[in-house]
């Protein structure tokens, strides 16, 4: 079955051009900064280059100015709330019209995208839904964990939670190219583990909706260390390499071999 790459340095005769996504505190896009600077040091060269930012937000949360300017990187900012307000539009993408909606407000980032000739979009904490093709994102969950009937299990804003609420002993970060779906797209790589460690008894967190939102919060933010911040830069890096492709059938091959359930880092 013959492969396509997602991205074919052989056909593109440069670096792969990445835009990335971001909603607040950029960590994610820092790392895969880094990661570029640190490829040139060893290489030479890196076989990517970000080589804009754009935000959601223009309210002050985002620190996507900050690190474009540390880093020397074009920044451009369009609030999605402004806008759909100004428009008396809801936020929802659950509607034909709300899709079409948001088709619209994405059209300023499918101009960018399209002049600075960028070949993969990074959502790097991007807190909206996109319509603009070729994106990866990361998701704070084990993404080939699976329902009874085959479907994604821990998907959405509340996956480490329900991960912990569920019993799951240990966590993961996964990688993804993304579709129209929420969390549903070919999985590209998936973290090492990170031990759910749990102040009481798991009966008794599930009764304090509070608490168990709190511990949440701090194990997703221990995970980014572990799982977000390794595996999203490895994954561009692999990605520019041409090392990812996809068959006829849509399953993802890594290195010519088939990872339907991603590349998993241990």
């Amino acid at each position: 079955m013959p492969l396509t790459p997602l991205f074919d340095p052989a056909s593109a005769g440069r670096p792969m051009r990445v835009a990335a996504f971001l909603s607040g505190s950029g960590s994610n896009v820092v790392k895969i900064i880094e990661r570029q600077v640190e490829l040139e040091q060893e290489r030479g060269r890196s076989p990517f280059e970000v080589v804009f930012l754009f935000s959601d937000t223009t309210d002050g949360s985002c620190r996507g100015e900050q690190i474009a300017h540390q880093y020397e990187k074009p920044y451009f900012a369009r609030d999605i709330r402004r806008w759909h307000a100004k428009r008396g539009l809801d936020r929802t993408v659950a509607t034909p019209e709300g899709w079409a909606a948001r088709e619209r407000f994405d059209q300023t980032a499918r101009k960018l995208v399209a002049a600075f000739e960028i070949d993969v979009n990074v959502l790097a904490g991007y807190m909206s839904v996109i319509t603009l093709p070729r994106c990866v994102n990361v998701h704070p969950a084990d993404l080939s964990v699976k329902t009874a009937d085959g479907r994604r299990r821990l998907v959405g804003d509340h996956a480490v939670k329900d991960a912990i609420a569920a019993g799951r002993t240990e966590l993961r970060s996964s990688t993804l190219w993304t579709d129209k779906g929420v969390d549903t797209g070919p999985v590209l790589m998936i973290s090492a583990a990170l031990p759910v460690e749990l102040p009481a008894p798991r009966e008794e967190l599930g009764t304090d909706p509070t608490r168990l939102r709190r511990v949440a919060g701090e194990h997703q933010e221990r995970l980014k260390e572990i799982g977000d911040w390794v595996i999203f830069p490895k994954t561009i890096e692999y990605l520019a390499e041409g090392r990812y492709a996809g068959d006829e059938s849509g399953v993802i091959h890594f290195d010519g071999r088939p990872t339907p359930d991603g590349l998993r880092l241990d």
